[in-house]
């Protein structure tokens, strides 16, 4: 066995860092934890080159003594705790005693803080963690921390980095969290050279909200209120209908700690049960208020995971503190809902919450929303037109999911538009009477249509297509089916061929993370058929690919995001296609809406014809049921 050593306290500190200072976003985060728990009303954020060039921290809290100046750069120096005891209950932020020794052993570090009753400041230098100057200077009360050069001495994780913009995005998410969390300190943030955001401090979340995630953000939110059993949940949430394409636009807030939590989301998301569509997530920002002697903060090197000591509790805390959101909200007054908004999407790839049926909360006497338990299922066109048209008297305003009698204009599978014949029966006496060569008025018998070695049937579910070939019923997943035939069509295109330039852009508004990744790959995003530009905190869609649909624009993007941030650590071929089966699942007809059987038989034949065999995730499009499988089932055989 090779002989042990005690390493080098160097390589120690250097490995260490490696915990807590993991890029540029988790030196902010460390810092302004630091600034909030020195009662900081005021806190400046500024980076340039993404942070890794420098980051400035200046706040207005208590400041740091001069003989404390030197210690809190060791490790395990700290001031906030100070016996085993204070271990069951902790209150700050920050604890660990690690945050600032890990910065400075990997960065250049100048510290400028005073007292508020002192009358003078103090400024201390280190490089590498060595401690290169201490003065006293003129400062104003409180402390800035300037790190300049993060991993200049760790060439290894240095290379690892992502570029300027990514690593910017990484630190514009910590500050918006840090100014959602404590909505009562004023947080301006300096991205090179431009102020980005700078919050009020009137401890009203929605002024946060507003000043960091938007106007539209803010102004769609529903107050959510609940206090049970020594739990305060407040906070906010948007209505089904705001909806976005994934959860980054979920916030979880324990005592004023930002944390991920699957528990929270699954609360939520299970008030939100039967309101929202496959693949669409609710929008919240959800602060849990407990004893600190309730909870664990003590799991992760990074704080963001918590342990709960009654998670039962906690959960249905934020189930009816978010439902009761729901039942409060006013309905309006006049329902604009387009047809592609009222259906179901199945076969994407959504991401499934592990333990969403975690817990069943509890029934608790409340009133009714209206319409019921109606209210909270899942929304048709007809459960529009019953549960809000009759039932509560608003007035509505749906498109039908099939033309009406008189307009038999609609989209077929090849992507043109079709002027439909009347509807045929799809009985056998129909099906003869088709078959028939047609004539014209002078008796003679027209251009025979091509003979078909099959025959529609009908729809099944207003998912599945039921045709009868030879002895055989073949059912196929219309859905899916079409999504394979955009997928294809999609990769076959290239350049101009590819994509339609829209008359006006499209404004959509995202959370920075999601813009920042899409701006980030703007490049291949070109390559398929999209052209979009940063927009003053928003992204300016210009052109998209020609089978692209248009409804929902911001959830589309913030799936392609999704997408582009898998597919960073795979290779680009397979980011492309994941970038494209989100655009063809979009796309494709939705499983739950009545087709007409016009629409159906150009699938139809590129199923049968085995051109279309499996959708762009792998599963059949299509299952064959024989006669004699039939006959066995019923004893005939």
């Amino acid at each position: 066995m090779p002989k042990i050593y005690e390493m080098p306290p160097h390589l120690a500190d250097l490995i260490a860092a490696g915990e807590v200072v993991e890029r540029p976003a988790s030196v902010v985060k460390e810092l302004a934890e630091n600034s909030l728990d020195a009662g900081a009303r005021s806190i400046t954020v500024e980076i340039r080159s993404g942070g890794m060039e420098l980051i400035r921290v200046t706040d207005d809290g208590c400041g740091i003594a001069r003989e404390d100046v030197e210690t809190a750069f060791l490790r395990h120096a700290t001031s906030k705790l100070r016996t085993q005891r204070d271990l069951e209950a902790i209150g700050t932020l920050g604890f660990r005693g690690e945050a600032l020794a890990a910065i400075a052993s990997v960065s250049r570090v100048e510290l400028l803080t005073r007292e508020r009753d002192s009358d003078e400041g103090t400024r201390l230098t280190l490089e590498a963690g060595v401690k290169r100057d201490l003065s006293p200077v003129g400062a104003p009360p409180g402390t800035t921390m300037i790190v300049r050069d993060l991993f200049f001495n760790t060439p290894a994780r240095q290379k690892f980095m992502k570029n300027d913009r990514a690593e910017g995005s990484a630190v514009t998410t910590a500050v918006v969290r840090l100014a959602l969390s404590h909505p009562e300190v004023s947080v301006r943030y300096i991205k090179d050279g431009k102020e980005e955001y700078h919050t009020p401090g009137d401890g009203r979340l929605q002024s946060a909200a507003y000043c960091t995630l938007g106007r539209e953000f803010a102004r769609g939110l529903l107050p959510a209120e609940n206090s049970a059993g020594g739990i305060s949940v407040s906070g906010y949430v948007s209505t089904p209908g705001a909806a976005r394409g994934n959860r980054s636009w979920q916030f979880f807030f324990i005592n004023g700690r930002f944390i991920k939590s699957k528990l929270l989301q699954a609360a939520v998301e299970q008030a939100y049960r039967n309101s929202l569509f496959t693949g669409r997530f609710p929008v919240c920002l959800i602060n849990v208020g407990m004893s600190a002697a309730a909870v664990d903060v003590n799991v992760h090197p990074t704080k963001l995971e918590v342990r709960f000591a009654d998670e039962r509790a906690v959960f249905d805390a934020v189930y009816w503190a978010v439902r009761g959101a729901l039942e409060r909200e006013d309905g309006p007054k006049e329902l604009e809902i387009s047809r592609s908004t009222l259906s179901v999407t199945h076969g994407g790839e959504a991401e499934k919450l592990p333990g969403h049926q975690l817990f069943a909360p509890e029934k608790k006497p409340r009133e009714s929303a209206p319409g019921g338990d109606g209210f909270f299922r899942r929304v048709t066109a007809e459960t529009y037109r019953t549960s809000y048209g009759e039932r509560t008297g608003f007035k509505t305003s749906v498109r039908p999911a099939s033309p009406p009698a008189g307009d038999r204009t609609f989209r077929s599978f090849d992507g043109g538009i079709q002027t439909a014949m009347p509807l045929p029966d799809p009985s056998p006496v129909s099906a003869a009477r088709e078959s028939a060569p047609a004539s014209d008025g002078a008796g003679k018998s027209a251009d025979p249509a091509p003979r078909r070695d099959w025959r529609y049937v009908g729809e099944a579910l207003s998912t599945y297509i039921i045709v009868e070939r030879g002895e055989s019923l073949i059912l196929i997943d219309k859905h899916a089916a079409h999504e394979r035939m955009i997928f294809d069509r999609l990769k076959g295109r290239k350049g101009d061929d590819a994509s339609q330039l829209l008359v006006a852009p499209v404004i959509c508004a995202l959370g920075p993370e999601d813009m920042e990744t899409l701006l980030e790959n703007r490049e291949t995003l070109l390559e398929l058929g999209f052209e979009l530009d940063d927009f003053g905190g928003s992204v300016a869609l210009r052109r998209v690919p020609i089978d692209m649909d248009l409804s929902d624009p911001e959830g589309m993007l913030e799936e392609i995001a999704g997408k582009l941030r898998i597919g960073g650590r795979r290779d680009v071929e397979a980011m492309r296609d994941g970038v494209l089966h989100t655009v063809a699942c979009k796309a494709a007809i939705k499983a739950g809406r009545r087709s007409e059987p016009e629409e159906l038989t150009g699938l139809i034949e590129k199923v049968l014809s085995g051109e279309v065999k499996y959708c762009p995730h792998g599963r059949p499009v299509s299952v064959e049921l024989t006669k004699y499988q039939l006959d066995r089932s019923f004893k005939r055989a």
